[in-house]
């Protein structure tokens, strides 16, 4: 990457759950146009190859108990690709805006005035709904929707989660990376008066020919999930909905 008085581009482009198919419009087209790519793990396989030929592709995904690139490392690239004057696209999986850091990353690329812009994507809550044939509300049982992370920046299970808001029974909960975590988290959400009876969706590699569905009991999944685990990407539903029929 050599010098230049041209700035560049940025583009976050979020990849969705993982099948191609799934990338909005916009999404494909910033693809197809863009001279570097820097891609998560999770947005990788078969996305990939609706780059644009001759683009340069440069991996900086982060997975749970992997050596993975630091923050501040993928931002400078960011920055240093766009400084060259390229078109530069940072395909984030799911949708950027959640869970995905993209905060970081935006205030890197705005602090060395390179135009950006964001293209939202279809998270992974929402991908794993539809793929186990329910809805994520209901009207008078599930009118609230609360996203969290199961896992800190160390692995472990956050402090300061807001323990009676997770443990209503009138919300559907949505775990992101907590395969590891949720056993702990379980435990904490029953002694907090969630029933241990209540209903548990575990949702792997939605989308994707790996994709895998189980339903269970917050009890349940916990027993599994201390004993078990894949390798696979997943997240966690909670709630009277995740009862739902394969």
């Amino acid at each position: 990457m050599t010098g230049t008085t041209k700035t560049g581009f940025v583009t976050f482009v979020s990849a969705g759950p993982g099948d191609p198919d799934l990338l909005t419009v916009r999404a494909v087209k910033a693809l197809a146009a863009a001279d570097a790519v820097l891609y998560d793990d999770l947005s990788s396989g078969p996305i990939l190859a609706l780059a644009r030929p001759g683009a340069d592709m440069v991996g900086v995904g982060k997975r749970a108990g992997r050596a993975s690139p630091k923050q501040d490392h993928v931002s400078r690239l960011l920055v240093d690709y766009a400084l060259t004057g390229a078109n530069v696209v940072r395909l984030k999986s799911g949708d950027s805006g959640i869970f995905g850091r993209l905060e970081e990353e935006l205030t890197a690329v705005r602090a060395a005035g390179i135009p950006c812009e964001i293209i939202p994507g279809v998270t992974s809550a929402a991908a794993a709904a539809a793929a186990a044939g329910i809805p994520l509300t209901r009207r008078q049982e599930a009118q609230r929707i609360q996203f969290i992370t199961a896992a800190d920046v160390t692995g472990n299970l956050p402090p300061g989660l807001n323990i009676p808001a997770l443990a209503d029974p009138q919300a559907t909960t949505v775990i992101y990376m907590g395969k590891r975590t949720f056993p702990a988290l379980a435990e904490k959400l029953v002694a907090a008066g969630l029933s241990p009876d209540t209903p548990a969706l575990l949702a792997e590699a939605v989308s994707t020919p790996e994709q895998y569905l189980h339903r269970s009991t917050i009890a349940g999944l916990a027993r599994l999930l201390a004993e078990d685990r894949s390798s696979r990407p997943g997240l966690i539903i909670l709630g009277a909905l995740a009862e739902g029929s394969l």
